[in-house]
């Protein structure tokens, strides 16, 4: 794997094989990053159509939320448990969606087609997941909820994930 920054990773291969140990790279790369977060992106180029990653996140990681213009998200969970929070535009829940692996016995795949405000609590130690959306990656694809904190903002970053604490 080509390393781009500290969380981010791009094969080295014409075609891409992951197997368990790039995943266990992973995840020891995502509890020492400073976002707490990890992902090999298997496209080759953020220019593609095709968006595939295989993101890691340990327990306690914010992901801000976020929705994407024009852009379906879906996940495949491969190890660990996580719920996926869906709100309206003003920041109330609407939906909240457990997800664990196939084993699980819990829902291991989503797909949300509109532009809906989510975000991902994690609910074991460490959850891995495969992510598929549209390409090209623009940074203005994405709009943050503006009724939450920023990541910086540790103090309001801790209230609002203790509303999630009992999922």
């Amino acid at each position: 794997m080509k390393q781009i920054n500290e969380e981010v990773f791009f094969p080295d291969q014409e075609i891409v094989r992951v197997d368990r140990s790039e995943i266990e790279a992973l995840q020891k790369q995502a509890l020492t990053a400073k976002r707490r977060r990890s992902r090999l992106c298997t496209h080759r180029d953020v220019s593609d159509s095709l968006h595939e990653m295989l993101i890691v996140h340990p327990e306690n990681t914010y992901v801000r939320p976020h929705k994407h213009l024009g852009k379906p998200e879906s996940f495949h969970i491969i190890t660990g448990t996580l719920s996926v929070i869906i709100f309206d535009e003003d920041g109330n829940i609407t939906e909240i969606i457990p997800m664990g692996d196939y084993s699980s016995g819990q829902n291991f795949y989503y797909r949300i087609p509109d532009p809906l405000y989510h975000t991902v609590m994690i609910t074991s130690e460490i959850a891995v997941f495969h992510e598929s959306t549209t390409g090209p990656f623009k940074r203005s694809d994405t709009i943050f909820a503006p009724w939450s904190p920023k990541e910086k903002d540790l103090h309001g970053v801790k209230i609002f994930m203790n509303r999630f604490a009992d999922l």
